[in-house]
Parts: structure tokens; C-alpha cells; sequence
């Protein structure tokens, strides 16, 4: 297990305001995803070497929707006029986002639990105006803008980033996520004249260079794992949740075990049966035939989940699709949602649920740690849910870097001081848990993010559990 902590220039008598927290050097920028990842939320890489600043704001690479910026719906007017203000030197106009219902919850105030307080967000969408000439609208250039008039009008106001799942069921994660469709012979050179098959692997006839176990069938005999009945059972049925790609309830052992159906205030995330990767296989890239990246990721989960408790019902929610990405904004919608249902439960409603487990197997790479404002939504939520009694289980990530990545580094960090925006420990409320990956014999699997954010470790290579329409696979698991 990796106990990595990175050196802080830190005086026995400093004050924590006074020490100097250093860039760990461990910390590396992911590959920015291929533009057909990035197209299906229309989607920019922000480049720190070229993008706008302003000073005071150093921005780190990060991946957003292009013309969406997610608004707090207390302040919703003031910094929709702003905003138009500032975007009319652009020849841009502002809207609310007719395609998104802004949502509100209302959780205990952690810092005063006896205070309500009410969060909530509204998503803006960046158009040319009309009669106008103008570049292609980019969010991160009006939040800019914006920024440099009026810095404190727009606190809390975000890009829309791009959620990606921790699935990676492809084979080779180092150099190559994806040999199915990268590289491809069709759109890259015969494998014959690109003789690398470190940096190039070749998908006919060394799939795997690396040796990083990929989706691959196989053969199970033996039991289901056994459940009790409910009346041999001697204490509370456990529920885990799980927001990911769906699951394959037909498969025999998730038949009766795992729940798609429950809603609040309409459905959790997306229902549309064309566009389900667990019923689906192949909706993205060419038509080879070949699973997506998240296809069968959902059904995976789960099957490990019942496998490590067969007594525990699963409520899944898909979020998303085969290749993913989901929005920031598609994503804490869900996440309210969640937050309504356990609510309801304690409430005594009929229409709550209770959760014991909520699995978060996804994550993004925000722009500036210290925006502390920008994640304080996501923050609030969790904590609220962990106050509940519900064990929050993030992902660290597969990027390979120490590079914080959300939700899981809104855990508590192994360091002082802890940064602001990471859940306190608290005796009343369960932790946010986020987990890196090992490999069998225990070291650090070679594909797991790594850090002081992350507080567990777990073995996740070489399991088997069910894949989709009744199969099974063995591959590494997502963190």
C-alpha cells in the first residue's frame, strides 16, 4: 500500500497560513482525451500555456464543456447580467439552458448543524448573438472576463467540466487506452512499418505490450455466490448505490439483486434503453463489433459488489454512456437527487430510500485546487450524505499521477495542513472514502493515481466477475 507524501517547506513555529506548499512532484498532467472523446460533450482541453489569464488565477489543464458555465441559482440573475455585460465586447449572448432543470437541495449547514442551508445550480449556455461575427463562445474566456471586473460577483460560478469514468477495461492504460481503435491500421500505418510495439501496439498481434490485463473472457465454474433469504437474514439487508454505466440485470446472478427503477423527483440519470451500453455493446467508433470503453463496466461493479456481499441489494443509476464523458452538471444533478432519496428515507417518506454504500467510480481533473468555492457544491453534498450514514466510495483514478482528481480528493489528505476544501473529520458523519488500485501481491498497481488524497488501497487487477448479456470477464478493476 503507498503510504507517498509529498515534502511541504514547513518550520516546526510557522503558522499554516505561512507554509509553502509545493507542486509534488509526482504531480503530472494526464494525456488530454482524442477529439472524438472530447466531441461528444463538445468538449476543449484548456491549455495553461495559451489560455487567458488573469492575475491571481494560474490554471492547470483541465477538460470542459465548451459553451456551458454552471451558475449557483441563489445569485443566478446578478451573474447572468454580469456575464452579458461582459460578453457583449465578444458578440456573445448568455441564456439559461432551456435542456437543464435547475435543481436545489437543502442539507444541514456543517459548520452550524442546528442552520439549514440551500444548495442548487443552474447551467448557462454561450451563444453568438444575434446579428454578430464572433468566435466560437469558450466558458473559460468569459469566467475571465468576468473574473477581472468583478471577482467576487462570480464566486462559485464554474466551467461545466467533463466527468470521465474510471473504467478502463481496454488493455494497455500506459500508452495506448484503447488498441481496439488506437492504434487502428486502418487510420494508423501498418503495424509492420510502426515497429514500436511499446509506444505502438499492434491490436492483431501484441495486444498487451505493457502486460496490463484488459476485458477478457472467461469460463466460471462453480456456485453463485449465496444470498441469504430475508428471513435468514438477522439484521438489515445492506444497499449499496452505484451512479455508472447501468448494469445488465438478466445477468443470473444480478437477477433480484440489482434495482434500476428508483427515482427522485424524476429519474436518476439517463434512461433512454438506445443509448444503454449494457444492452448495447458498441454505440461509438467504428463498427468493428468491439465492447466500448464503458460498456459493461456498470454490470462489473456490481458483480463485485455481490460477490464481496452477496447479502446487499444494489440500486444503480446510469450515468454514463458507452465512451463517456457525463457533464459536471449532468453529474451533480444526480448527485442531489441521491441526497433527496436518503432524505426522504430518514424522513419517513415512502418514496426515500436508505443507502449504506454509494460507489463513485468517475472523476475530473479541476483547474485550480485552491477554487475551493467551485467544488464546495460537490463538498457539501457528500459531506451531507456521510452525516446520513452513507460511506461515500470514490475512485482515485487510472491516469497514473498524483494529480488531485474529484470527487475522491474531497477526502480528508494525509497532511497539514489539511487543504480547505477537503472534508474535516468529524465523530458524527462517516468519511469520504477514496481508493487507489494494487496490484495482487500488494505494491502499486501501475495505472493508479496516487497522493495524499488518497486514504485506501485496494486490490483491483486480475478480478473476475459478470460482464454483460450473461458473460463473464476477468479484468483489473476501476480503483
Amino acid at each position: 500500500m503507498s503510504d507517498y507524501t509529498p515534502k511541504t517547506d514547513r518550520a516546526e513555529d510557522a503558522k499554516p497560513e505561512q507554509i509553502k506548499r509545493f507542486r509534488d512532484p509526482l504531480d503530472r498532467d494526464p494525456e488530454a482525451p482524442p477529439r472524438a472523446l472530447l466531441d461528444l460533450l463538445s468538449g476543449r482541453v484548456l491549455d495553461p500555456s495559451t489560455a487567458m489569464k488573469i492575475r491571481g488565477v494560474a490554471p492547470r489543464a483541465t477538460v470542459y464543456v465548451s459553451d456551458r458555465l454552471l451558475v449557483p441559482t441563489a445569485r443566478l440573475d446578478e451573474v447572468l447580467a454580469l456575464l452579458n455585460r461582459v460578453g457583449e465586447g465578444k458578440g456573445w449572448v448568455i441564456v439559461l439552458d432551456d435542456g437543464f432543470k435547475p435543481w436545489e437541495v437543502t442539507i444541514p449547514d456543517p459548520r452550524n448543524p442546528e442552520r439549514e442551508m440551500t444548495l442548487g445550480r443552474a447551467r448557462l449556455v454561450l451563444e453568438v448573438a444575434e446579428g454578430q461575427a464572433a468566435s466560437a463562445p469558450d466558458a473559460w474566456v468569459l469566467l475571465q472576463l468576468a473574473r477581472a471586473v468583478d471577482r467576487e460577483a462570480v464566486a462559485g460560478v464554474g466551467l461545466d467540466h467533463a466527468v470521465f469514468s474510471a473504467s478502463e477495461l481496454t488493455a494497455n492504460p500506459v500508452h495506448e487506452p484503447n488498441p481496439v481503435h488506437e492504434p487502428n491500421p486502418v487510420h494508423e500505418p501498418n503495424p509492420v512499418h510502426e515497429p514500436n510495439p511499446v509506444h505502438e501496439p499492434n491490436p492483431v498481434h501484441e495486444p498487451n505490450p505493457q502486460r496490463v490485463n484488459g476485458r477478457n473472457p472467461v469460463n466460471y465454474v462453480g456456485p453463485r455466490p449465496y444470498r441469504c433469504a430475508d428471513d435468514e437474514l438477522k439484521r438489515l439487508r445492506p444497499v449499496v448505490a452505484m451512479l455508472d454505466s447501468g448494469c445488465d440485470t438478466s445477468h443470473p446472478w444480478l437477477s433480484g439483486v440489482v434495482d434500476e427503477s428508483v427515482t427522485m423527483d424524476g429519474p436518476i440519470g439517463r434512461t433512454d434503453p438506445a443509448t444503454d451500453s449494457e444492452e448495447h455493446g458498441d454505440l461509438a467508433g467504428p463498427l468493428t463489433g468491439a465492447l466500448d470503453t464503458n460498456s459493461g463496466h456498470g454490470t462489473f461493479i456490481a458483480g463485485l459488489i455481490h460477490q464481496a456481499c452477496p447479502d446487499a441489494d444494489i440500486l444503480s443509476w446510469r450515468l454514463v454512456d458507452s465512451e463517456g464523458p457525463v457533464s459536471e452538471s449532468e453529474w451533480e444533478r444526480a448527485l442531489s437527487q441521491v441526497v433527496k432519496l436518503v432524505q426522504a428515507y430518514h424522513a419517513g417518506k415512502p418514496e426515500g430510500r436508505r443507502i449504506d454504500v454509494l460507489s463513485l467510480s468517475m472523476g475530473f481533473y479541476h483547474e485550480n485546487v485552491d477554487d475551493t468555492e467551485a467544488v464546495e457544491t460537490a463538498r457539501l453534498m457528500l459531506g451531507a450524505l456521510g452525516a446520513m450514514g452513507v460511506v461515500v466510495v470514490c475512485s482515485a483514478g487510472n491516469d497514473a499521477t498524483a494529480r488531485p482528481q474529484f470527487p475522491a480528493a474531497l477526502a480528508p489528505w494525509r497532511v497539514e495542513p489539511t487543504p480547505s476544501m477537503s472534508l474535516p473529520v468529524r465523530s458524527d458523519t462517516l468519511p469520504l472514502v477514496s481508493v487507489g488500485a494494487l496490484n495482487p501481491n500488494g505494491t502499486d498497481a501501475i495505472f493508479s493515481n496516487t497522493g495524499p488524497w488518497v486514504r485506501a488501497w485496494a486490490p483491483a487487477s486480475r478480478w473476475s466477475a459478470p460482464c454483460r448479456a450473461g458473460t463473464a470477464v476477468s479484468c483489473r478493476s476501476p480503483g
